[in-house]
């Protein structure tokens, strides 16, 4: 071990993946190879922590596969809250040996990670969907309504037809075998990936609308309404994708 370099040391404590294979580094008495062996440690026991945070979230699918339900269906929305935009939602079946660490629900990543796990679950799903509802059909029948709507929308254009269907949050009632969990972004891994994919779509919709309508900042708040955003109701109106039916939108228009 002597005879190799603390950059050699370093190229090849990189490719260590369990703790048996750090015991020969452990013999090199250099404060630098010491170093990078904690260092390694730190990273090990990361990568240990998100392998058990994975498995805890494929605790509902690992359920019903065994109940024999294969096409498992995750869904979730993203945009109930905010002021304008349209409410977005999608559907996606993993295959069973899906596996991407440090996946969680989207409002846990940051946008580099959201966007790359995005790619990779588009990827490596079965089938996914996106449904869309716009501003005008949320102020028609309500968030609530339309929040099932997209999610119905995101269901239906799966190539793959779901035999269970996990929801979060809400009952659905599109298919006959179904689950709604409470939290269930951050609790299962189907639901988790379909969060992932609403909110890149969303983001993505609203960074367009900003350009269409500037002045709200919907680039930084994608219709939430932070105080750029209400500073910019306040001087310019509502734009046409505001929801007329919130307040303080709809005090515009008493």
């Amino acid at each position: 071990m002597q005879k190799l370099s603390i950059a050699d040391v370093k190229s090849l404590l990189e490719k260590v993946q369990t703790e048996d294979e750090l015991l020969l580094f452990r013999e090199d008495s250099r404060k630098g190879v010491a170093k990078l062996v904690v260092a390694t440690e730190k990273r090990l026991e990361k990568q240990k922590k998100l392998q058990e945070q994975f498995e805890e979230m494929k605790a509902y699918e690992l359920f019903y596969r065994e109940q024999g339900y294969l096409q498992i269906a995750g869904v979730d929305e993203v945009g109930r809250g905010p002021l304008a935009g349209p409410v977005v939602a999608a559907a996606v079946i993993l295959k069973e040996d899906f596996e991407l660490l440090g996946m969680n629900d989207s409002k846990q990543l940051s946008e580099a990670k959201r966007l790359f796990y995005s790619e990779e679950i588009k990827k490596q799903a079965v089938s996914y969907g996106i449904g869309v509802v716009s501003h005008e059909v949320i102020d028609e029948i309500n968030i609530y309504e339309a929040t099932k709507c997209a999610m119905k929308e995101a269901l239906d254009q799966l190539s793959v037809i779901p035999d269970y269907t996990i929801i979060d949050a809400m009952p659905l009632g599109h298919f006959e075998n179904e689950c709604s969990i409470i939290k269930g972004d951050a609790k299962s891994i189907s639901i988790a990936a379909a969060s992932i994919l609403a909110k890149v779509e969303r983001d993505r919709m609203m960074c367009e609308f900003a350009e269409l309508y500037p002045g709200y900042d919907f680039q930084n708040n994608m219709g939430y309404g932070t105080k750029k955003h209400l500073e910019g109701l306040e001087k310019r109106g509502p734009c046409p994708i505001h929801r007329v039916s919130f307040a303080p939108v709809k005090s515009f228009f008493v």
